[in-house]
């Protein structure tokens, strides 16, 4: 799957519809994104309507509002981004890239986790 990486503040509001419960509405979004990342409305309009054309959610009329659905699952995205990410910086070497997520400060006790999650194939 070709999902191509968004922006941050793309990436933030589509972590906030991600967040809410489908369909969302520019002011359930407004205030998720109010929390650590205040955005004005117009801003905000304006990465969904990004979103839309990017084909990362849809948008649909109910009365005099618009409501947007997610097309793009954040799992799949994450999914993308991690292949990506180890394709074009690790070269495509899980070595590589498992050494580099243990070297980031993960504690004992996530790296036990991760283990724990791969043994038992839930990853």
């Amino acid at each position: 799957m070709n999902i191509r990486r968004l922006p941050d503040a793309e990436l933030r509001v589509m972590q906030a519809v991600w967040d809410c419960k489908a369909p969302v509405s520019r002011a359930d979004i407004e205030n998720i994104l109010d929390r650590e990342y205040p955005m004005a409305a117009t801003t905000i309009l304006t990465l969904l309507s990004r979103l839309v054309e990017r084909e990362f959610i849809t948008i649909e009329k109910i009365g005099r509002s618009n409501y947007y659905t997610p097309v793009i699952s954040r799992q799949d995205y994450l999914a993308a981004q991690s292949r990506s990410f180890l394709d074009k910086l690790c070269g495509g070497d899980i070595r590589a890239f498992a050494t580099a997520l243990c070297d980031s400060g993960l504690s004992r006790s996530d790296i036990e986790e991760l283990r724990r999650l791969l043994e038992k194939g839930e990853l």
